[in-house]
């Protein structure tokens, strides 16, 4: 199920359904991570990185291209879910920090709140785009950090971007 399609299910099954896409997709899944919990007003998402045959590196720990990946496009589509089709969001940058090597399942939380969507919906009114960085920690069974993961997404007001893109392509062919 694409995220465009997700506003159109009851607001009950808009969790589940995404959860589902997730686990679903097969590039997600090739992280080896699997979303094990959205909640409701789709503004918390818990994923789980579990020590398998698939995620497991030449000296046993998770392999570190799986700890990243896992991390990839979850608040983007966080974001996507709860701005809808008023917005371009990108997945722009991201930082990983190794903190010690995992020989364990790991799971990570992804967290956005009513006042980052404000602040958000504000700043496209003044600016027509803006950045924002979101920290992602996974963590072992005993709360013990494993991996710390900075995401920056780009966001821009639709029409100004397309305007703004359009303009730019004219620019470029006049040279």
């Amino acid at each position: 199920m694409k995220l465009s399609q997700l506003s159109r299910l009851p607001p009950r099954w808009r969790a589940r359904a995404m959860r589902a896409g997730y686990n679903l997709h097969p590039a997600f899944r090739a992280t080896g991570g699997r979303v094990i919990h959205v909640s409701p007003d789709l503004l918390h998402i818990r994923v789980r990185l579990a020590l398998t045959r698939r995620t497991r590196n030449l000296v046993g720990s998770i392999y570190g291209g799986s700890l990243f990946a896992v991390t990839d496009g979850v608040h983007v589509g966080m974001l996507m879910a709860r701005l809808g089709r008023e917005a371009i969001i990108w997945d722009k940058a991201a930082t990983i920090r190794y903190r010690k090597p995992a020989f364990c399942t790991l799971t990570g939380d992804f967290t956005l709140s009513e006042a980052d969507l404000q602040d958000i919906r504000e700043a496209l009114d003044r600016d027509h785009e803006t950045e924002r960085t979101y920290p992602v920690e996974l963590k072992g069974p005993d709360g013990t950090v494993y991996t710390e993961v900075w995401r920056t997404i780009y966001l821009a007001d639709k029409a100004w971007y397309k305007h703004h893109k359009l303009r730019l392509g004219a620019a470029g062919d006049a040279s």
